[in-house]
């Protein structure tokens, strides 16, 4: 009798893994069919949410592309970056390209509590109907804990936890009496495991999920989407201790490519990496057991790290 009560069990949690590990592609494959049978649903970001997003760290990498995409559809931009001239060309970019209203607001996210109402008297009068919570700090290079200076410990706890949970909180307000919006938190495939070499940048993803879930839960019944994405590697400036990511492949896309595919989901997927591949590469790293994902991670920022220091000698030479 234990020894079938044991395998239901199993069964059940078999089950429940690979729900839960394709809930996410059955999900996107649905709204893509949705517009065959119910063909007079609105599939429009502007009409399903409101004509302005806002995008924070929006000057350079997936920040800026996605700001871009989103132009393309269509959608007045407001950019967040700290950086003004920057912002001012990227703003330039957009109008240009897609004929849309741009507003730029230069905030350093590193700062913590103090830019957060110069934030919210900038937004006041905009009716925010998307947010795109991107901005996001990262390790120079892999480091151990006591190597990592104290400023840059802050400033990845200011940026990837204080901003996502300050600039969530502000824009939630408005989109629960307006009765729509849609909420995008950019997360990481670091938050499948602790991350050694990353323990503090892969704690703060663990953060993103865990905060972006269960705002999801308490604004359902609010018209509130709220997505959790989370790619894996990008070619981009937040990876510049490996040359090899940074000149990207099959399986580590550029901003622009990775930019598309997260915004096609947009509305149509609440959990997602944002792009296919990467999307399997998520599902069999969530089949290992936790203990080998950490001696994977250990073993990788180890390859990473090596790597950085190989490349920062023959730049010197």
């Amino acid at each position: 009798m234990l020894f079938f009560i044991l395998a239901a069990i199993g069964v059940v949690c078999t089950i429940c893994f690979i729900m839960d590990s394709v809930w996410s592609s059955v999900e996107l494959l649905t709204s893509y069919l949705k517009p065959f049978f119910l063909p007079l649903e609105e599939q429009s970001l502007i009409k399903r949410f409101g004509s302005w997003a806002a995008v924070t760290g929006s000057t350079d990498g997936v920040g800026r592309e996605y700001a871009r995409e989103l132009a393309r559809r269509g959608l007045n931009v407001v950019l967040i970056s700290r950086n003004q001239d920057k912002l001012r060309n990227v703003a330039a970019e957009i109008e240009k390209e897609s004929a849309v209203k741009t507003k730029i607001i230069v905030a350093d996210f590193s700062k913590g509590a103090e830019v957060y109402r110069h934030i919210e008297e900038e937004l006041k009068d905009v009716p925010l109907g998307i947010l795109v919570n991107n901005v996001g700090c990262q390790y120079e290079y892999p480091a151990r804990l006591c190597e990592l200076p104290a400023a840059k410990a802050w400033e990845l706890i200011n940026v990837n936890v204080g901003a996502v949970t300050m600039m969530s909180r502000l824009a939630l307000s408005g989109m629960a009496v307006r009765g729509r919006g849609a909420l995008v938190n950019v997360c990481s495939g670091s938050e499948l495991q602790p991350l050694p070499l990353m323990a503090v940048y892969a704690a703060t993803k663990v953060y993103v999920r865990s905060l972006t879930l269960a705002i999801r839960e308490e604004y359902a019944s609010h018209g509130i989407y709220v997505q959790h994405l989370s790619p894996l590697f990008i070619a981009t400036k937040m990876n510049a201790f490996s040359p090899r990511l940074e000149r990207g492949g099959l399986l580590v896309p550029d901003a622009s490519t990775y930019a598309r595919h997260a915004v096609a989901a947009l509305g149509r997927v609440h959990d997602t990496t944002g792009y296919w591949l990467h999307g399997i590469q998520y599902f069999f790293i969530k089949v290992a057991p936790e203990w080998m994902r950490i001696k994977i991670g250990m073993y990788m920022n180890q390859d990473f790290r090596k790597e950085h220091f190989e490349s920062v000698r023959s730049k010197a030479h």
